[in-house]
């Protein structure tokens, strides 16, 4: 028999304890956010449609982009039981220097599109918690003030780092210039790109017409018209700045095609090498062959990418080439990975996969467009919070004690089995 009682007034305030509401309305849509689809879902919200499917958007059908989330979510984890984590260390050294986690901010184009305080939020962010931001040479913040947001924020233990993307253009004085100013401003990674000889067929930002400037049409007013705070950034803040462009009328592809160069190869890379003083990365490798020819070249690294999906569609998914690769080039080559990344538990697999590092493009600009500066800082704390999680789930202390074994790649996509004799002729 249930016995009851008349409700004591105390004992409900105790049980019934109210919100302090948050009156920053910035501060409380982020605090809301508790993964990147949220922050994704927020940046949709606020940004207007053409910025955001730049973002958001891939190659054609999207199938590069869709298939590396989809390699990601196709994990299945191993936890070891019995085995204390109650503190865990997400330290690495990569490239000569410190980060405080597995993962940097990858170079991103036309920034300050997506939210007006652009490149500057994203190294500012990055040097608050201690991990590189990589700057893109078709980025709307100069080289310098990229500089100038990282040396703003109080060093900590782990300090700021800078590391500049170079695309070889048709001008390659461009790119020579670029690399000179780099280095005279210490950076101290290079990542050569070298998977967009041309621009991909991004088809999302034809159809909305998105060009450099934007150009206004019925539809893009009507789709202003909800998101006023966007456009007053826009037409309140400093004409954009390209980090190489002088010209930047055009759709993004024509703006790309104009730049890119397709006859860029490995006397391009020598030339480079002998202008950059610092590690030399390349960005950009998708297969075995490529990985192992250039570690016998000499570079310092590698970033197993297909451009987030932008660039080849159907291109390899690097999460599936990783395990491959860094078989074949052996544990004392740097092997990073990038595109499809959008969460914590993404990052744990690919270093225990074999993965030296990480690198976030669209997880940093939804966190961007969602709130700015403090936008990228939630991006960043979502992801730490997941990556120390899944660590500790897992029952391993540092990221040196992941390993193959904590992971199965469940597998969606089977190659058709070749013949010996294609095997042979390949």
């Amino acid at each position: 028999m249930v016995q009851r009682q008349v409700p004591n007034p105390r004992e409900l305030l105790e049980l019934m304890q109210f919100k302090k509401p948050e009156l920053d309305g910035r501060k409380r849509r982020l605090d809301a956010a508790l993964t990147i689809d949220d922050l994704r879902t927020i940046a949709k919200r606020r940004t207007p449609k053409a910025a955001f499917d730049y973002t958001d958007g891939a190659a054609e059908g999207e199938l590069s982009l869709t298939r590396a989330r989809q390699a990601f979510q196709d994990v299945e984890f191993h936890p070891g039981i019995l085995r204390p984590a109650p503190s865990v260390d997400t330290s690495v050294d990569i490239l000569g220097g410190p980060s405080a986690l597995p993962f940097g901010i990858a170079p991103t184009g036309f920034t300050r599109l997506m939210q007006t305080e652009g490149e500057a939020a994203g190294a500012g962010a990055a040097a608050a918690a201690g991990i590189p931001f990589t700057l893109s040479t078709l980025g709307t913040t100069s080289i310098e003030g990229v500089k100038a947001a990282t040396l703003q924020e109080p060093q900590g233990p782990v300090p700021g780092r800078n590391w500049f993307q170079l695309y070889v253009m048709r001008d390659r004085e461009i790119s020579y210039e670029l690399t000179r100013r780099a280095a005279a401003a210490g950076f101290d990674t290079l990542q050569f790109t070298v998977d967009t000889p041309v621009a991909g067929a991004r088809l999302r930002d034809k159809r909305n017409g998105f060009s450099i400037p934007p150009q206004l049409t019925l539809g893009t007013i009507m789709n202003a018209i909800p998101r006023p705070w966007w456009w007053f950034d826009f037409l309140t803040t400093p004409k954009l700045e390209f980090a190489s462009l002088s010209t930047t009328g055009g759709t993004v592809g024509e703006l790309l095609d104009a730049a890119m160069d397709p006859t860029i190869s490995y006397d391009d890379l020598a030339v480079i090498r002998d202008l950059w003083p610092g590690k030399i990365v390349i960005k950009g490798v998708q297969n075995v062959e490529d990985s192992i020819r250039l570690r016998d070249e000499g570079v310092d690294g590698i970033v197993l990418s297909n451009h987030g999906g932008r660039q080849l569609d159907r291109a390899p998914i690097p999460f599936h080439l990783l395990p491959e690769v860094r078989k074949a080039v052996g544990d004392d080559f740097t092997v990073m990975i990038d595109t499809g990344i959008m969460n914590g538990a993404d990052i744990v697999a690919a270093v225990a996969l074999g993965a030296d590092f990480t690198l976030i493009g669209r997880a940093y600009l939804y966190g961007l467009m969602a709130g700015g500066r403090q936008g990228v800082d939630r991006t960043i704390a979502i992801l730490r919070g997941e990556i120390e999680r899944t660590m500790r789930l897992l029952g391993v202390s540092s990221l040196a004690e992941l390993e193959p074994g904590h992971v199965t790649q469940l597998t969606r996509l089977v190659p058709v089995a070749r013949s010996a004799a294609e095997v042979a002729a390949r």
